[in-house]
């Protein structure tokens, strides 16, 4: 009887996808084409919120003060499963679907992380687990959260300050990839953090001395900060660029600002690493003569990968299998994999931490089990804070070439072709399947429930990174 049941659920969610996978296609090339930043991405976020609201979803629209966050629901009672859905572009990264680097537009904006795919796939899920609890009577509440900014690590830390996730048991979520997997893996905390130094304007030549540069202090604190690494643990990154250093060099800049990425493992790394930087502010504006504020972008914590609900993904992971891909699809790849800059693939396989033996492949045919349990990835995701505040889990699926480096061209090419797209169908069809599995099995849920729970015990629970008085740097709302 199991089996029996067990093959419905199967047969109902992936067969819908199966059955719309176009309609999936064209919303994910519309979003390829529309290609909008963060907090930018009023006709992204409007498609996947209109699809949703045309399948029985509710929709709340400008969550946690941003005009393209949403939530839809659908359902009534618990239990309450979430679902991530991204969708901003990269700028500088326009490109056709060609192999070889062509831009739609110069110096136009393109999807270079999948975020194309990545909140249709959830969409698509969403919609496909909402069919059978329909269909089967099955109680329990299903909702999509659509997240902006996550390439500026914004969306997601806004919404968990909000409290927009806390009404969720548990929350499900992927990234397009090119491997078949899970992502068991933490990732670094991170703060974004702008200095800005004002002196005194002056003629360089003629009385340099009545100025005060502003600039040599936002110099001054970067030459600190590179003393101070010496005394931070090797995991730590801090990163800068001086976004304003003045207009001309015969007039002492009275204004100047550096940008600051700091990264740790722990979240209470970066804020200790934080109260460094601002010491050394301090000592460059007096040192110069000099005065100082911060603008405070952002900030996020550290992956929290929940096993029990890593486990519901990799089940249905092996049950749904590797994308299929056809002769073209290798075709495209090859051709994609030959524009890699020399000993590139090995370094983006190596630094991922997957196996060796992947090189050996152009596209991912597999399903393999988590290769990074226990390891701490190099960039940062505001996933991570949804993660602080209910359990969640992750996966990726092969949606480019091995070896694609992200935030690149190629990328952008990969997954806006048939080989993301194939991916996406993949990963909509786990993400349905594991919805469904958790509304029909309470048990599991509680048992990630407690993980998270004692976690939490451990870790002293979620305080928001972000000031209080802290708000989204949302855009003016275009006029229609």
């Amino acid at each position: 009887m199991a089996k029996i049941i067990e093959d419905l659920q199967t047969n109902s969610v992936t067969g819908w996808l199966d059955e719309h996978a176009q309609k999936l296609e064209h919303w994910s090339t519309e979003i390829w084409n529309y290609a909008e930043l963060g907090l930018h991405e009023f006709k992204s976020s409007k498609l996947l919120a209109d699809q949703l609201e045309n399948e029985g979803f509710t929709i709340e629209m400008g969550v946690a003060g941003m005009p393209t966050a949403f939530v839809a629901t659908w359902g009534t009672g618990g239990p309450v499963v979430g679902i991530l859905g991204e969708y901003d572009a990269l700028p500088g990264l326009s490109q056709k679907l060609v192999a070889k680097k062509e831009p739609v537009i110069e110096d136009a904006n393109g999807h270079g992380c999948g975020h194309n795919i990545y909140g249709v796939a959830a969409a698509g899920g969403a919609i496909a687990a909402k069919n059978y609890m329909q269909k089967e009577g099955i109680a329990g509440t299903i909702k999509f959260y659509g997240c902006p900014a996550e390439e500026t690590l914004v969306g997601k830390v806004f919404m968990a300050r909000e409290g927009v996730f806390n009404d969720a048991d548990v929350c499900l979520t992927w990234h397009p990839n090119s491997i078949n997997s899970l992502w068991a893996s933490s990732s670094l905390a991170m703060n974004s953090v702008k200095f800005n130094f004002y002196g005194k304007s002056a003629h360089a030549a003629a009385n340099p001395e009545t100025g005060r540069s502003a600039l040599k202090a936002a110099q001054l604190m970067d030459i600190g900060v590179n003393f101070l690494r010496e005394h931070l643990i090797d995991e730590i990154r801090i990163h800068s660029t001086i976004t304003n250093g003045g207009g001309g060099p015969n007039v002492v800049p009275d204004k100047s600002q550096i940008w600051y990425y700091i990264r740790a493992p722990h979240r209470s790394e970066v804020e200790e690493t934080y109260e460094k930087l601002i010491n050394i502010a301090k000592g460059a504006a007096l040192m110069t003569g000099t005065e100082y504020d911060i603008d405070f972008i952002t900030g996020c914590y550290e992956m929290i990968p929940n096993k029990v609900l890593e486990s519901v993904l990799f089940t249905n992971m092996e049950k749904v299998g590797a994308p299929s891909f056809d002769d073209d699809d290798i075709k495209f790849a090859e051709e994609l994999t030959e524009t890699f800059d020399k000993g590139m693939k090995e370094v983006v396989v190596k630094t991922s931490g997957a196996p060796s033996e992947l090189l050996k492949k152009v596209l991912h045919d597999e399903v393999i089990a988590p290769y990074d349990k226990g390891k701490c990835m190099s960039g940062s995701t505001d996933v991570a804070d949804v993660s602080w505040n209910i359990p969640t889990a992750q996966f990726t699926t092969a949606c480019a070439p091995i070896g694609t480096p992200g935030h690149s061209w190629q990328n952008v090419a990969s997954v806006g072709s048939a080989i993301g797209k194939k991916g996406m169908l993949s990963a909509a069809k786990i993400i349905g399947l594991s919805v469904v599995e958790l509304m029909e099995d309470d048990n599991i849920i509680a048992q990630a429930k407690e993980e998270f729970d004692a976690e939490m015990k451990q870790k002293g629970g979620y305080i928001s990174p972000l000031p209080e008085q802290l708000k989204p740097p949302v855009p003016a709302v275009p006029a229609v």
